[in-house]
């Protein structure tokens, strides 16, 4: 197998590598060697476990996204401040690592007022601009912490960060409601969700009991919960992030299901959205970034 290079996308929960040619995967591999089970631990050590196969026999270069260049990560990856390119600046070279490697790390991007952060979204956002040039708007990256970035003349001018998706995983597993939901669906309750709590945003810690009250005393199906509780939450997202998205260009960056959902409640919000998948975007972006790295080699 002629690997030219490996892309790697190392968030918290997962690690994701993908072997490259030119900007074509040839394969790919998945553990669940995030950082928060790798953090203080051997971060080499999980990345060949995925890569050995395919390391040629001269070095190959690795270029990472994500968590992995946090402080507790492998190799700490300063931030960049806003406004700013999504990559100003060639990945971190990581020292001392197998003579089979050259890895790399993509630096993450911080806003000094309202504080905010984020590693691994820059990435898919310079992947997305690469596809689309002169493009001006703003783009949602939803996820366990949702990202909105406003889009200007090929910068991220602000950005902010919403804890939508750790309260909906905390709530389904951890809360009273966790009794009341289960892995089903029911759009038509997702859609009245989002638009109660986007016109009555104060009124969500409510909406939530009663979401456990409507399963004790009328056996409500939890379909119907669970598709609640996700738009109860998106929709005081999208209240409180109603400045970002109101009258603009639209994307929205992730998987699948998350980009169905967001992109559905602002479509009944009369919004204009364009879907892209993340993965697609993260390895155009790191191709990005390996450039800078041979730019400056």
């Amino acid at each position: 197998m002629n690997v030219e290079w490996i892309a790697v996308d190392w968030g918290t929960s997962h690690l994701r590598v993908w072997a490259m040619q030119g900007e074509r995967v040839i394969a790919q591999a998945v553990s669940q060697d995030g950082m928060s089970r790798t953090a203080g631990g051997d971060f080499q050590a999980a990345l060949l476990a995925l890569i050995k196969d395919w390391l040629p026999e001269k070095p190959v270069d690795v270029i990472a996204c994500g968590m992995v260049g946090a402080r507790q990560g492998w190799v700490e990856a300063p931030y960049s401040a806003v406004p700013s390119e999504p990559i100003p600046v060639a990945p971190f070279r990581v020292p001392n690592t197998d003579p089979r490697i050259r890895a790399f790390v993509v630096p993450g991007l911080k806003q000094n007022s309202p504080p905010d952060v984020m590693r691994g979204e820059e990435t898919q956002i310079a992947g997305f601009l690469s596809a689309h040039q002169n493009w001006d708007g703003v783009i949602c990256l939803p996820g366990t912490h949702t990202k909105w970035a406003q889009i200007s003349a090929g910068e991220v001018v602000s950005f902010r960060t919403f804890m939508t998706g750790e309260m909906f995983d905390l709530l389904c597993g951890q809360s009273v409601l966790r009794h009341s939901i289960d892995d089903g669906w029911d759009e038509a309750s997702f859609i009245d969700a989002v638009a109660d709590t986007l016109s009555k945003p104060e009124q969500l810690a409510a909406r939530l009991f009663g979401l456990r009250a409507a399963d004790l005393l009328h056996g409500q199906n939890k379909n119907i919960a669970h598709a609640s509780l996700s738009g109860f939450l998106i929709g005081a997202e999208l209240a409180a992030s109603r400045p970002y998205w109101l009258g603009q260009q639209l994307a929205v960056i992730g998987s699948e299901s998350l980009t169905k959902a967001y992109a559905t409640a602002l479509q009944q919000q009369g919004a204009l959205v364009e879907t892209v998948d993340a993965t697609a975007t993260t390895l155009a972006g790191l191709a990005q970034a390996r450039t800078l790295t041979r730019q400056t080699a």
